[in-house]
């Protein structure tokens, strides 16, 4: 029969990261408030967790990051401004952002790495089971990657991470799960992992992308992790040690994803994320489409 697990309501999302690849853009401005279209990447991610059922999110920020509280904060003088100027239209996607979900904050104050940042969430979520949404990944909405990963979780328990087959030349760019068939398609079983290895030592192809869904047991191996690759507390050490002995948090578990990801870490990634979602705004698509046909024959001629 299957086993009941704890239904999740708490997501974290870490934005405690300094955007270098971005400079000079970030040196004032957070990354995760670089606009993707016209909402910042971060709400994105946002309204992911909120599609998925988890209404509570704990944001683990750093300095110079007030204007992400701020982004999902009431501004009362833009509201007042927009209410006298009859634009209800304007009105209302400014109070979108701050109606969202039930926010709460808590500063990384040193940079030590992803599973640093996610152990900051330890005293928030408590013994419950928890979600982890990196904000570099926007899922398109269409595929309802996490729902999915909770799912998983709710029947299998333990900690579930999301999976991506990428070609062998990128591996080395991802943590890399060596994996189990089971009898759900989409679903293996993780025996192991390894942070960014080399195209010859990675146990396969499957990459971890930035979703997770994790047991609280992960907080007590955290704890105990040494620094691993870059110096930084890596997540992934730790869910090595759960995938190893299933007494202590349970299985781990992939889910295998094949839908639209946009990676908006990457320069040239981001760029064409916001491509790819403008061409499908059904306000701004067809327009854009036309003009992108255009040039894109323009600059075919010229070459």
């Amino acid at each position: 029969m299957t086993q009941s697990h704890p239904r999740i309501s708490k997501a974290v999302i870490p934005a405690a990261g300094l955007g270098t690849r971005f400079l000079p853009a970030t040196k004032a401005t957070p990354k995760e408030m670089l606009p993707v279209v016209d909402k910042p990447a971060i709400q994105y991610v946002v309204e992911e967790a909120v599609s998925a059922g988890l209404g509570d999110v704990l944001m683990i920020t750093g300095r110079n990051k007030r204007p992400l509280e701020d982004h999902f904060d009431r501004n009362y003088e833009l509201e007042s401004a927009l209410q006298k100027k009859g634009d209800a239209h304007r009105l209302a996607k400014v109070q979108e952002s701050s109606d969202l979900a039930t926010m709460h904050y808590v500063r990384q104050g040193d940079p030590r790495g992803l599973g640093h940042a996610v152990l900051c969430a330890a005293p928030h979520v408590g013994h419950e089971p928890f979600a982890v949404l990196l904000g570099d990944d926007l899922i398109d909405p269409r595929d309802p990657l996490l729902q999915r990963m909770i799912e998983v979780q709710e029947r299998h328990g333990g900690s579930v991470i999301a999976l991506m087959e990428v070609a062998p030349e990128q591996i080395h760019l991802y943590g890399s799960a060596a994996v189990e068939t089971t009898v759900d398609g989409d679903v293996v079983k993780v025996t192991g992992l390894v942070e960014k290895p080399d195209a010859a030592d990675a146990p396969s192809n499957y990459a971890i992308i930035g979703r997770y869904v994790l047991d609280p047991h992960i907080f007590d191996i955290l704890r105990r992790t040494e620094p691993g690759r870059g110096g930084e507390i890596q997540l992934t050490d730790a869910l090595q040690q759960l995938a190893q002995d299933e007494k202590v948090g349970g299985p781990v578990h992939g889910v295998v994803f094949k839908g639209r990801r946009y990676d908006t870490g990457d320069r040239g990634d981001y760029l064409r994320a916001i491509v790819r979602l403008a061409c499908e705004r059904e306000d701004l698509g067809p327009d854009f489409r036309t003009w992108l046909r255009s040039y894109v024959a323009e600059e075919m001629q010229q070459s």
